[in-house]
């Protein structure tokens, strides 16, 4: 169960690596109809949000861990995105590494998403957040791409659901059956 898990982590980012190679550069920025001034994000601010929580995720519970800096959700780029997911992903997969052995000297124990809520135990529970967040998000940035009249193309919103492909793209062993 351990490595499947971790590996469907490691596909996580594929995900998002997916939507951003095909969204159209010019819905980076645009504002939903009704948002402006309203805190509507834009796909860049998602995509930003997305980053800044793997980063304090890092921090409170794996401090030990080397952090990448974080993304101004109003000033970066897609190329900044990218390149700041691909970071942040790698430390949140070593950080579930650890969260999800079994031995005494692990050094991520709990799981902690802010001030605002209870610490979790380190585990299974952690993976299921920090997943289910990025695709609450990634449907988000679908919905928005869409209704701002830049659809991304089936291989992008269709491609984050082809999990074998994604697995055989990272070098992961078959998926689970």
């Amino acid at each position: 169960m351990r490595d499947v898990l971790l590996e469907t982590y490691a596909v996580n980012d594929a995900m998002n690596q997916l939507l951003l190679a095909h969204l159209d550069a010019r819905a980076w920025r645009a504002t939903p109809s009704g948002a402006a001034g309203r805190g509507g994000r834009t796909i860049g601010a998602v995509f930003a949000h997305m980053h800044n929580c793997r980063l304090n995720w890092l921090r409170r519970n794996a401090p030990h861990l080397r952090c990448p800096a974080a993304l101004d959700p109003r000033r970066c780029t897609m190329k900044q995105a990218s390149a700041a997911l691909k970071k942040s992903a790698e430390a949140c997969l070593r950080m579930l590494t650890d969260a999800l052995d079994a031995g005494p000297e692990r050094k991520v124990t709990r799981f902690s998403r802010g001030e605002w809520t209870r610490t979790w135990p380190a585990g299974a529970a952690m993976f299921g957040y920090m997943f289910s967040h990025e695709a609450h998000h990634r449907g988000q940035i679908i919905l928005l791409a869409h209704q701002l009249g830049y659809r991304l193309p089936a291989q992008a919103w269709g491609g984050i659901w082809n999990w074998d492909r994604l697995w055989k793209e990272r070098g992961l062993a078959k998926r689970p059956r």
